[in-house]
C-alpha cells in the first residue's frame, strides 16, 4: 500500500463528535473536570474513532479534530500573538451565525515552543499499521493570514503590523517550524484547510475584501505566496495537498462561486500535490477549472455532501466522474465527501449513522471507477 494520500477513496478530516464528549468539552468550560480528565475523554473517543475509520476500510486515519473547538482557530491560538474570546455576533453564514471564538493579534506572531498539534498528531501516529497513514490537518497560511487581514480586523492587526507583508513572513516562519515539528514527528501526510479562495470566488468578494477587481488579483498573489512560503525547505517526502471549500458550519456555508478565477493561480502555482475540492452542489460551478490544475497534481472530487443526510445517487456521481475527468485524467482523479462532517464542534446536521453510511457510499462508487 502507498503510504502517501490522497486514497482513491478519501476524506477530509473532521468528524460528528460523540455527545459524551461534547459533554467534557463543556464541563471542562464549566470548570467541572480539569484539562487531563477532558484528554482522557478525547483519548478515549479518538481510540474510538480511528477503530471505526479502520473497520470502513479507509487507508488514511484523523483525530477527527476532536480536539479542537474549530477546524481552524485552534491552530491559530497555539501562534504567539494570537488572543481569543467568546463572540457575541458570530460569522455570517447563510441561514445562521457561526458563533465561533473571536480571535486576533495581541502582538506579534511566532512559534515559541512546540505547537500543540504536535503532541496531538503523536497520538494517532501511534495508531499506524501497515494499512493505514496518519494525516495532520491544519488551516492553511493563506486562512491564518485572511484572519488578520479582513476588513473587521484590519485596524487592530495595525497596531502591530503596519506591513502586510512583515505579517506574512512571520506566519510563514511559524508554519515552517510546526511542520519541521510535526515531520520529526513522523508526519508524511498534511493537509492544509483552506477557505480563503472560496471567499475570493464569491459574487460579493469585493465588498468582503473591501477593494476593487484589481485588488481581488493582488489578494490572490498574497495568498498563493504565504502558502508557498510556509512550504519552503519541506522535506521532499513530506506530502501536503489542500482543501478548499466555501464554509461548512452546522450544514451551513459561507459563500458561493465556481473556481474560474483563482484556478490559473490556485490550481498552476500552488505548491502541493492534491486538492482536496468541494463539488456537491452548484455553489461550486462546472469542472473546466481543473484543466489547470498542474501535470501530476492529483484532484480528489468533493462529490459527497456532508451538510444533508441523504445519500447520493451512485450512477449520478460516477457520470460526474467521468465528466471530470476530461479535464484531469482519471488516474489523477479520487473522491471524498466535499468537506469534513464536524468543522466546528456543533457538527453537521446528520447522525453518526449517517456520517458512515455517507463513507460507505465513496468507498464503493471509488472501486467500482477505479477498481
Amino acid at each position: 500500500m502507498t503510504r502517501n494520500t490522497p486514497f482513491r477513496y478519501d476524506y477530509v478530516g473532521s468528524f460528528l463528535r460523540p455527545e459524551y464528549l461534547k459533554k467534557a468539552r463543556a464541563d471542562f468550560e464549566n470548570g467541572e473536570i480539569s484539562a487531563q480528565e477532558l484528554k482522557a475523554v478525547e483519548d478515549k473517543a479518538i481510540l474510538d474513532l480511528v477503530a471505526k475509520q479502520k473497520a470502513a476500510g479507509y487507508h488514511v486515519i484523523t483525530d477527527g479534530e476532536f480536539r479542537r473547538a474549530t477546524w481552524h482557530l485552534d491552530f491559530m491560538w497555539g501562534f504567539d500573538g494570537v488572543g481569543h474570546q467568546k463572540t457575541t455576533t458570530g460569522l455570517p453564514f447563510h441561514g445562521e451565525a457561526a458563533m465561533i471564538d473571536d480571535t486576533y493579534l495581541t502582538g506579534k506572531v511566532g512559534v515559541s515552543g512546540e505547537h500543540p498539534f504536535v503532541e496531538h498528531f503523536r497520538f494517532v501516529k501511534a495508531l499506524e499499521d501497515d494499512n493505514t497513514v496518519a494525516k495532520q490537518t491544519i488551516p492553511a497560511p493563506a486562512q491564518f493570514l485572511e484572519q488578520m487581514v479582513m476588513p473587521f480586523a484590519q485596524e487592530n492587526t495595525r497596531k502591530y503590523y503596519t506591513d502586510t507583508n512583515e505579517l506574512i513572513q512571520d506566519i510563514a516562519a511559524g508554519y515552517q517550524k510546526v511542520i519541521a515539528d510535526l515531520y520529526a514527528a513522523g508526519c508524511r501526510n498534511l493537509q492544509l484547510d483552506d477557505c480563503s479562495w472560496g471567499m475570493l470566488v464569491d459574487p460579493n468578494a469585493k465588498e468582503l475584501f473591501g477593494t476593487d477587481e484589481a485588488g481581488l488579483k493582488k489578494i490572490q498573489e498574497q495568498l498563493l505566496h504565504i502558502n508557498n512560503l510556509a512550504l519552503e525547505g519541506k522535506p521532499e517526502d513530506l506530502i501536503v495537498n489542500t482543501h478548499v471549500c466555501r464554509g461548512n458550519f452546522h450544514s451551513t456555508y459561507a459563500s458561493s462561486g465556481a473556481y474560474d478565477s483563482v484556478a490559473e493561480v490556485l490550481f498552476a502555482r500552488e505548491n502541493v500535490n492534491a486538492y482536496y475540492l468541494e463539488y456537491d452542489d452548484a455553489r461550486s460551478g462546472g469542472f473546466a477549472p481543473l484543466a489547470a490544475v498542474g501535470d501530476e497534481k492529483k484532484v480528489v472530487l468533493g462529490l459527497i455532501t456532508t451538510k444533508r443526510p441523504e445519500l447520493e445517487d451512485k450512477q449520478a456521481i460516477i457520470a460526474r466522474i467521468h465528466e471530470a475527468a476530461k479535464y484531469v485524467p482519471l488516474d489523477r482523479l479520487y473522491l471524498s465527501p466535499q468537506c469534513g462532517f464536524a468543522s466546528c464542534e456543533i457538527g453537521n446536521k446528520l447522525t453518526e449513522e449517517e456520517q458512515w453510511a455517507k463513507l460507505k457510499l465513496v468507498k464503493e462508487i471509488a472501486e467500482e471507477v477505479w477498481g
